[in-house]
């Protein structure tokens, strides 16, 4: 399942549930462009694309749905857009292919048993940058990843009960893999999610959110 999104509590909540099925998640960047995500999804094999409408970000929307339209013209094997509604922006829908989170949440049931891992079962795909070459997937485990994103998070920043966390990594990187979603999720941490750029409206932003939130570990 590839996750392409902006940084909304949505982008965690599909990240958490590909783990709690069982299925394998690959986030990219959305600030990526159709092409490179593309190139993510015919090497990943995904059969699932999550997506947004739009996406804020420093006074402009990314159209995240027309760059994924843009993107599953050029892969080569049948996948699914699953579309959140988060601008509300007119954007189209290819019937069959297409359909918003929001209609396929409300039909179906609350409870979700955990599908059962062994502690080397993939847990996600993350591509690197491309700055050194092509792109490579890098798979990461579920047993591994999850107790060392546990353990560095607790005693790298040495995180305590009651502390309000604030990582402003994106989590279409692993630094947002394991210090916004895994890591503070795992010690039962409040973790801060925050949708933006740091200079916009101005560059005070970062420390209005500190001081809303009562972020103490930045």
């Amino acid at each position: 399942v590839v996750l392409y999104m902006p940084m909304i509590p949505e982008a965690a909540y599909a990240m958490l549930a590909c783990a709690r099925i069982g299925a394998i998640h690959s986030v990219v960047f959305g600030g990526f462009s159709s092409d490179a995500l593309a190139a993510r999804v015919n090497g990943s094999e995904a059969k699932v694309v999550v997506t947004a409408d739009e996406a804020p970000r420093g006074g402009r929307n990314t159209p995240l749905k027309t760059n994924a339209d843009k993107a599953l013209d050029g892969v080569s094997h049948d996948c699914k857009l699953l579309v959140v509604q988060r601008t509300g922006g007119d954007i189209p829908m290819q019937e069959g292919r297409d359909h918003w989170l929001h209609d396929l949440e409300a039909k179906v049931a609350d409870d979700c048993p955990p599908e059962e891992m062994n502690a080397e079962d993939p847990l996600f795909i993350l591509y690197t940058s491309g700055s050194t070459g092509a792109p490579k997937g890098v798979v990461h485990t579920s047993g591994g990843y999850l107790t060392w994103a546990s353990m560095t998070h607790e005693l790298v920043f040495d995180y305590h009960d009651g502390d309000i966390y604030w990582c402003t990594a994106d989590v279409g990187w692993v630094t947002g893999h394991s210090y916004i979603v895994y890591g503070p999720l795992a010690n039962g941490a409040t973790t801060l999610m925050f949708e933006g750029v740091p200079t916009y409206p101005d560059a005070s932003r970062f420390w209005q959110v500190c001081e809303k939130h009562k972020v103490n570990q930045f």
